[in-house]
């Protein structure tokens, strides 16, 4: 997204790199953008992605006539945009977001599919869900408090999980009377928090949710200094940067099919095929692939979807596909290209985010979820902790709720797990409770 880091920058000034959203072509490859949000409690988040859907016409008539009148049973003025992402009873009643509320809205340029994450510390983990597959995020940073240490937890998350674009919405600029040198004070201290953090790349834009000024529309009268884009016009223009067809072939086998039973036509007796999302790569009829961890080779003799046969696949497709060879491959195993096999592994070293009210110690008997493929492990070291302040990993010997801190696992079986840095879909893991099925931490493969 361009250089943004220097003290020397112009936090009103357009920034060169991002592309005109009149060149964006809504028919090409990638126009889907997927977003998420976050920001910390009272920011004013879920009124943004309110305004943000609300002005650019993704609101229906009964839906907007419903927000009204639980509005106006409030004694409230006007609808209250909060109310179009704040779906779930308790969050109507408590006035906050708890859940991720997933919406999709569209306009000429794009198509966008929308993850409104909590602000609370208790639901950092839910923020971590809607940004682990996210293309861009949106930070909230109210104007009046500035970066508090959820703003900090925040941008460690996205840093780690490397989102392409973070974008940084500093908030009821309207509240400080549209002080430029207030956007400008904050935009810096942005840029350094972010730096030291691990996002290297940060926009900061200010808006006011509740007025509607930067939002869909560039504020010309409020903040005539101001001369970028508007959000919705950065969200418009983004690339859709880490595209999984541009790696090296994976697929994740998700089910072995092969019908049975006497009412399977003779054509089909005799069939077996693969099924999964493509998670990297392309993939061809009569490409040499590697099964994994096995280490079985053959080659790809077709790919099939519900529509037909297909000559080539590509990520994120998902299909089935058939092999030449009648070898052994099951759920969990990894279809991967030949000549740029991974290796599997049988000791993990990876950063977490720690999502349990009890604390992770050395010792610890859990399941290791990487794509298909469910193991048993133990954490044998927890060797670090992030400060967020300093941006730098101290040592310590536990992770407690809502701590990022480094590890190294010991598994029962191999995966195949590459460094995040490399691939986030084949870098991810989950860690998970063996006894009661919730999940402990979120994990990305290497050190940060």
């Amino acid at each position: 997204m361009g250089t943004l880091t220097h003290a020397t920058a112009d936090p009103t000034a357009v920034d060169p790199t991002i592309a005109d959203p009149s060149a964006v072509d809504p028919t090409a490859p990638g126009t889907l953008l997927r977003l998420a949000t976050a920001g910390s409690v009272d920011d004013g988040k879920s009124t943004l992605v309110g305004r943000l859907l609300y002005d650019s016409k993704s609101v229906l008539a009964d839906q907007w006539d419903a927000i009204e009148r639980v509005s106006a049973g409030r004694g409230q003025e006007s609808a209250d945009l909060a109310l179009l992402t704040d779906g779930l009873r308790a969050e109507r009643e408590q006035g906050i977001t708890i859940d991720v509320a997933y919406r999709y809205f569209a306009t000429q340029t794009r198509s966008f599919i929308l993850a409104d994450c909590p602000g609370h510390v208790q639901y950092t983990r839910n923020t971590v869900t809607g940004a682990s597959t996210a293309d861009a995020v949106v930070l909230l940073v109210d104007a009046r408090k500035g970066l508090l240490e959820q703003t900090r937890r925040h941008l460690a998350v996205v840093g780690l999980l490397r989102v392409p674009h973070v974008v940084v919405a500093v908030n009821k600029i309207d509240l400080v009377d549209y002080s430029r040198d207030r956007f400008t004070e904050l935009a810096e201290e942005i840029r350094a928090a972010a730096v030291s953090l691990g996002v290297p790349h940060v926009h900061p834009i200010p808006v006011s949710a509740l007025v509607g000024d930067n939002v869909v529309t560039r504020a010309e009268q409020t903040m005539p200094w101001y001369e970028g884009p508007s959000l919705l016009e950065l969200l418009e223009s983004l690339p859709v940067a880490d595209d999984p067809a541009g790696e090296a072939f994976r697929m994740p086998v998700q089910s072995v099919l092969r019908p049975q039973g006497a009412a399977v036509s003779a054509e089909y007796a005799e069939y077996r095929g693969y099924a999964g999302q493509v998670a990297a790569g392309v993939v061809r009829v009569g490409d040499p692939v590697v099964i994994l961890p096995s280490g079985l080779r053959t080659t790809v003799e077709g790919i099939d979807t519900p529509d037909g046969e297909l000559v080539e696949a590509f990520a994120p497709q998902s299909v089935v596909v058939r092999l030449s060879d009648d070898i052994d491959v099951a759920r969990g195993d990894l279809i991967a290209a030949a000549t740029d096999a991974p290796v599997p592994v049988k000791d993990l070293t990876g950063t977490v985010s720690w999502l349990s009210d009890q604390p992770l110690r050395p010792g610890a008997r859990v399941l290791l979820k990487h794509t298909t493929r469910t193991v048993r492990a133990i954490v044998a070291e927890v060797t670090g902790r992030l400060d967020l302040d300093s941006g730098q990993t101290s040592p310590a010997d536990l992770l407690e709720l809502n701590d990022i801190g480094t590890v190294r696992v010991r598994l029962a079986e191999p995966i195949v797990a590459e460094d995040y840095a490399t691939s986030r879909r084949t870098g991810a893991f989950l860690l998970i409770d063996a006894h009661d099925g919730n999940t402990l931490a979120a994990g990305m493969t290497g050190t940060p």
